[in-house]
């Protein structure tokens, strides 16, 4: 009964989008074919498997809820059940210190395409494709700088960390038949008022001067920037503008993470700018509460108007979207499943967006009718249109997979220590 409720309602949504001359039916083609890059590191809080040190670098993790991942097995069963609920396909993002050491601790200057071929064959079973990231934070050597470090000595150990993340990165994309796209960033910065601003910057340039030398053609680079991490509230070195700059210079990723601005920027309007300087760009797609809290992403104004702007901009081709917040608050899985899905009902909406009347409207200096179609269009029913394509590929509808994962915590995660 419930499947043919849903057949009568998407029928229904079909015509009323169809009025506004929207195809329905291409736009689920389009939305099958984007993929969100899911992060590890929300099933563990981000500890990864090289120690058992704490979280460092300005970053935090809040919340104790039980049940979280606890080595590498647990950590692929719990991606593995959230991806069931998750309609499509979509890829795995991977943080260095979540390397298969076998037990041995292996030092970051010191990794190898090794300790990531069991996850390369894992990911290759499992129809997940790989992106990456280098790891500066929670370590002896992190500090409040890593590759801003005056100290020679402590500089070069993480270039060499990240030379090694890039051929990393290389050979998943080489195996995988798909570019790897690697993610830079680092905390670097200062907790009160530094006089050396210009200093730190030029070492960071030159130590991305030298991971940067080696070209590859089964990667991609992107470079995040900070406003400031917790403890390193004053100055950050690798800020918007630092990143921007070498970014359009050196013709690499720009990475938007949606916690990494002040509260009133928008990082919706970087879309269009940032697109008109660099290739591609890198999304990291959370919730920022007053700042960089990451909450698990949902359906706001703020996301769908990231969504919308890359639609508008016909970008879809041009901009990868990964998820990064990690809430050890709520279940884990959940918030993989939610955070996930409403990434995916945003680029619907944004995608049933009536955009050719809308342009239509604004190139003929339509003001009203623009505004008044831009509010009717939140009413449509792109929800009927969200259930299609979960039945379409047989993933729990609505509110059924709530039901889903309290069995897998009632039979699985509940019983770890």
């Amino acid at each position: 009964m419930k499947e043919e409720l849903i057949n009568k309602a998407y029928e229904i949504a079909k015509e009323r989008y169809a009025a506004l001359g929207v195809d329905v039916e291409k736009v689920m083609e389009q939305l099958r074919k984007v993929s969100v890059s899911m992060h590890c590191w929300q099933a563990d809080d981000v500890l990864g498997f090289e120690s058992a040190g704490s979280l460092t670098g300005g970053i935090q993790t809040t919340g104790n809820y039980p049940g979280k991942a606890r080595n590498m097995e647990e950590l692929r069963a719990d991606i593995l059940k959230a991806a069931s609920y998750i309609p499509g396909k979509h890829r795995l993002n991977l943080h260095e210190i979540y390397g298969d050491f076998g037990g041995t601790f292996v030092d970051r200057d010191q990794v190898e395409v090794k300790h990531f071929e069991s996850w390369m064959q894992w990911a290759a079973e499992n129809g997940m494709k790989l992106d990456f990231n280098s790891t500066s934070f929670s370590h002896p050597k992190s500090g409040n700088l890593s590759l801003a470090n005056p100290d020679k000595g402590i500089r070069d150990f993480w270039v060499e960390h990240t030379k090694r993340c890039r051929a990393i990165a290389e050979e998943m994309g080489r195996r995988q038949g798909d570019p790897c796209i690697m993610n830079l960033w680092v905390h670097d910065g200062s907790k009160d008022i530094t006089v050396n601003r210009m200093k730190y910057r030029a070492l960071f340039k030159d130590s991305l001067d030298r991971i940067f030398a080696t070209e590859y053609k089964n990667m991609k680079d992107c470079l995040e920037s900070k406003v400031f991490g917790i403890g390193l509230e004053s100055y950050t070195v690798g800020s918007n503008e630092f990143c921007v700059g070498y970014s359009v210079q050196n013709q690499k990723l720009i990475t938007i993470d949606t916690g990494h601005f002040h509260p009133t920027e928008s990082a919706a309007d970087k879309v269009s700018s940032m697109l008109l300087f660099v290739p591609e760009l890198m999304l990291h797609v959370s919730r920022p509460i007053r700042w960089d809290s990451d909450h698990v992403t949902i359906m706001d104004d703020p996301t769908l108007e990231l969504f919308q702007e890359i639609v508008r901009c016909d970008a879809l081709d041009r901009v990868h979207i990964g998820l990064d917040y990690f809430d050890a608050s709520i279940n884990r899985i959940g918030a993989y499943v939610i955070g996930t899905r409403a990434a995916q009902k945003c680029m619907l909406r944004a995608l049933l967006e009536p955009l050719a009347k809308l342009r239509e409207y604004e190139a003929a200096g339509q003001g009203f009718q623009r505004l008044a179609l831009l509010e009717e269009a939140k009413a449509l029913p792109w929800n009927a249109v969200w259930d299609m394509f979960c039945l379409k590929n047989n993933v729990p509808v609505g509110e059924e997979f709530i039901a889903e994962v309290e069995k897998y915590e009632a039979d699985v995660t509940s019983k770890r220590n």
